[in-house]
């Protein structure tokens, strides 16, 4: 799909939990001198030489904290001058923290700040509104190009996520909103896959159900992670757990 505002640059991490890279994006109207830049992603020099390239850059957005897209927010801001903003302060440089349904203009483009919480505290979506016929959202890692996303607990939460994907799903517009992942491919439909991530949870809250009700409500997240992911890769079983453990604290909650 076309955007002529959006260009991807991807970082050169691959891995089970990066998928192909983490996504890096140059926002930028038709004709503006200037760049937002959303997640630097990690401190890797070519990356960075890539996405200064695309400069002068206005503002750096960051959709959350964690490691591969905020290792290099720093070193980028040192290189370009440009604030950084985040919903967390404390990843706020020369810059206030965003506020939810905040307007941004830069770039030549207006931008929307949707917080949305549940893969990490601090997540946030970026809403282009005029991208496209319908528009389109950069979503971080709330929804991803490829699979479901891990719920981080305990920054992370599960009751917020779910709310964070049936505010998403309801955002305003006659057609399919185009999302712009954290990692993997674009996706068309923004509602469409809200729709199969919440389903997706609804099915996964059965299996720990299932499962309390097999080895005792008691039982630990190690315990539940048997059963309910036993054929998980080994390398991202502690994403796993991390869920399930998201998952029992919103059902004893």
């Amino acid at each position: 799909m076309e955007h002529p505002s959006v260009a991807l640059v991807r970082a050169p991490n691959p891995g089970p939990m990066t998928l192909d890279g983490t996504n890096s994006y140059v926002l930028r109207a038709p004709g503006a001198s200037g760049c937002v830049v959303v997640d630097p992603g990690p401190l890797d020099e070519g990356h960075l030489d890539a996405l200064a390239a695309h400069g002068p850059v206005e503002l750096i957005l960051l959709t959350h904290h964690h490691h591969d897209h905020s290792d290099a927010i720093d070193a980028f801001h040192a290189r370009t001058g440009a604030p950084v903003r985040a919903v967390d302060a404390a990843w706020c440089r020369d810059a206030a923290p965003v506020a939810d349904g905040e307007r941004i203009t830069a770039a030549g483009l207006d931008l929307e700040i949707l917080a949305t919480p549940g893969h990490t505290a601090d997540s946030l979506c970026v809403v282009l509104p005029g991208e496209g016929e319908h528009g389109a959202v950069l979503t971080g890692d709330t929804v991803l190009g490829s699979g479901t996303t891990i719920i981080a607990d305990p920054d992370g939460a599960l009751g917020p996520y779910l709310d964070s994907l049936a505010r998403l799903r309801e955002l305003g517009t006659p057609g399919p909103v185009a999302v712009l992942p954290g990692h993997g491919p674009e996706l068309p439909d923004l509602r469409a896959i809200c729709e199969a991530y919440l389903a997706h949870r609804e099915e996964r809250l059965a299996q720990v159900r299932a499962a309390l009700a097999a080895i005792g409500p008691d039982a630990s997240a190690e315990a539940v992670t048997d059963v309910v992911y036993g054929d998980v890769d080994p390398a991202v079983r502690f994403a796993a757990e991390a869920s399930v453990r998201a998952q029992l604290a919103y059902l004893r909650s």
